[in-house]
């Protein structure tokens, strides 16, 4: 079968929905937010990841971070979107007057198939792909929705380490070691180290550091299998810290943990990363959110769940003691 040349019309749009995310995502970095964090107000949205509501499915990849700016800058006050001929199926409507958020997904050519958007630029190797964008709405913009599609979450627990985060960490089989001064991802050793959450000024923001480093553990080469090579201040490092800091973002999102801190340390690498090729945050972001989803898979209340390979190591160190084998590592 001869392999089908997209129109200039498309590369045209598809250069434009890229140029579109990016600028957004640099804006953004420039004033200092970082568009996968939740910086909203308890009173508006409680923390969680974007999906739909008929489906009950997570938006994923760029999606999740179109969808959070949305609820951060629009005010919803949950996370749950659909089409607009979704809402008329379920017998409600969307307002007259609302505003739409267009959101992308995968469409294949040359095989017959389409799928929702998974990475940002739809690389297969049957046939091409190549993204298409269509419009979304909170239920907060519809009117006649059943009841249920308006749940508020259930409050988040008291205690140090939360036990939807203990869980996950356990469930995984990730050696997890807890004490020290650092925290970091060794990839030589396998082994994931952060200090303990008496040591942190919010012990909430020790559950953003753990799954940012397990964020890092996703990508070894005998599970995701992501580029770990790249030395301090290198543009690959900062890639795999973008995939890691974002990936730590969606999980405590997805586990209705809003931590304070906000790692910005490396906004600079991201910018330079960022402004140089307008898919890099599609890339990043799909390689996040299939982070995530590696990581939640685990989670005992999911579906069938992947089975760890192991019981996870959950080491508690003594105060200041870090392991001295380590020579390399990605940092936080």
């Amino acid at each position: 079968m001869p392999h089908l040349a997209a129109s200039p019309h498309q590369g045209s749009a598809r250069a434009s929905l890229y140029e579109d995310i990016t600028s957004r995502i640099i804006a953004e970095l420039e004033a200092g937010r970082l568009p996968w964090a939740q910086p909203w107000d308890a009173g508006q949205a409680s923390v969680g990841l974007p999906y739909n509501v008929v489906s009950d499915r997570r938006y994923s990849g760029i999606n999740i971070l179109t969808l959070w700016h949305a609820v951060m800058t629009r005010g919803f006050r949950g996370h749950g979107f659909l089409t607009f001929r979704q809402a008329a199926a379920l017998g409600g409507s969307v307002r007259r007057g609302e505003r739409g958020i267009g959101v992308v997904y995968t469409r294949r050519a040359g095989s017959g198939t389409s799928e929702p958007h998974k990475d940002g630029e739809g690389e297969r190797k049957a046939g091409f792909a190549f993204l298409k964008q269509f419009t979304v709405f909170s239920v907060d913009q519809c009117d006649d929705l059943p009841d249920k599609y308006h749940v508020p979450a259930a409050p988040i627990p008291d205690g140090l380490i939360l036990p939807q985060a203990e869980a996950l960490i356990a469930a995984t089989g990730a050696d997890f070691r807890i004490g020290g001064a650092s925290a970091y991802y060794s990839p030589r050793h396998d082994f994931v180290a952060v200090p303990h959450p008496q040591d942190f000024f919010e012990p909430v923001d020790w559950h953003r550091t753990a799954f940012h480093e397990l964020g890092h553990w996703t990508g070894h080469a005998s599970r995701l299998d992501r580029n770990q090579t790249g030395s301090f201040g290198s543009k690959p490092y900062g890639r795999e810290e973008l995939v890691a800091e974002m990936a730590g973002a969606f999980v405590c999102a997805a586990l209705g943990i809003s931590p304070t801190v906000r790692h910005a340390d490396y906004i600079g690498s991201w910018l330079e990363i960022i402004r140089e090729d307008h898919r890099a945050i599609l890339r990043a972001a799909s390689a996040a959110s299939k982070a995530a989803d590696y990581l939640l898979a685990f989670r005992p209340d999911t579906p069938a769940p992947r089975a760890a390979a192991s019981a996870a190591t959950l080491s508690v160190l003594p105060g200041g003691v870090e392991n001295g084998l380590v020579i390399e590592r990605i940092a936080a």
